[in-house]
């Protein structure tokens, strides 16, 4: 899925580096050119920066540390996995 994009109202995958079977799910409730808004489970709403990267757009919404999680616009959110 080249370029992938965050679109409002989708739910996505985020997946935490310190623990492979970790994931949280993020949906987006607002998105402009610059910032998306995530409501994820646990966390709340947080309002982030999206960034470009080869397979499409992604954000850090816990922050850029090492170990910090990651949702990418690639990544949708399935129940049944």
């Amino acid at each position: 899925m080249a370029n992938a994009t965050f679109e409002i109202g989708t739910e996505y995958v985020m997946l935490w580096p310190g623990n492979a079977d970790a994931r949280t799910a993020c949906k987006v409730l607002k998105r402009t050119a610059k910032f998306v808004v995530l409501n994820i489970d646990g966390f709340g709403l947080k309002r982030c920066t999206v960034r470009a990267a080869a397979d499409g757009e992604y954000a850090t919404p816990l922050g850029t540390a090492y170990l910090a999680p990651t949702v990418r616009a690639r990544r949708t959110y399935k129940w049944a996995d």
